[in-house]
């Protein structure tokens, strides 16, 4: 076999031929994938059966947006705004970072990622960005853990500044959003929960919080 036989190994792809659904709510669904191999797995989603990736391969829009959030005060270092939030799967409260869902709302807009960005910051922060901060799209579109779900959501760098950190708070947490502790983590301090891989309570981090750290440690350098 030669090169470009094994190259066309490689990609050759199962063939969809039903899909079934096992559970129907209004925030997750199950399905159960039949190839025509014989072969059976099991997805969990967001989406309706016709948006599936599995059937419909779209990759216009992600499910959720995920903001990366460098504040900075006056003269002073930039800080990266982290928090923590209860994660029900897990029971635990885990190190987080501003993320949501885009509405169907959104889907109107010109910037459906940044307008979806920009609502959830307010709600989950209490703070509001102004035509002065940037709100820059790093990567429209991640798989959060493709081997289970085809949930996805995009990754947002954004820029704000601040006269002071009063205005932060979770008053605006929704349905059964639980917060707790507000952080503003230096790049020294992030580099540290990075190396220790858990936050100060022993409890791993989630990957996209490491991608926020990571961003934020070696990459970012506004302000």
């Amino acid at each position: 076999m030669d090169e470009r036989e094994r190259s066309t190994a490689r990609i050759d792809k199962p063939v969809l031929e039903e899909t079934k659904t096992l559970l129907d709510t209004p925030y997750i669904r199950v399905y159960e994938l039949c190839y025509e191999d014989g072969l059976h797995y099991y997805d969990a989603s967001r989406r309706k059966q016709e948006d599936l990736s599995a059937v419909s391969h779209r990759t216009d829009l992600p499910d959720a947006v995920s903001g990366f959030v460098s504040i900075k005060k006056g003269a002073e270092e930039p800080r990266l705004l982290l928090f923590y939030e209860y994660r029900y799967p897990i029971g635990e409260y885990v190190l987080s970072i501003p993320s949501g869902l885009i509405d169907k709302r959104d889907h109107a807009e010109a910037e459906p990622i940044v307008t979806a960005m920009v609502r959830e910051i307010t709600e989950e922060t209490g703070l509001h960005v102004k035509p002065t901060d940037t709100v820059e799209v790093l990567t429209p579109m991640v798989y959060n853990s493709p081997g289970m779900t085809d949930e996805s959501t995009a990754l947002v760098a954004v820029h704000l500044h601040v006269q002071d950190y009063h205005e932060l708070s979770h008053d605006g947490a929704e349905g059964s959003e639980r917060f707790a502790d507000i952080l503003l983590v230096t790049r020294e301090e992030a580099a540290d929960i990075l190396k220790k891989g858990r936050d100060a309570n022993g409890t791993p981090i989630p990957m996209v919080t490491r991608s926020a750290l990571t961003w934020f440690v070696y990459e970012d350098r506004q302000g």
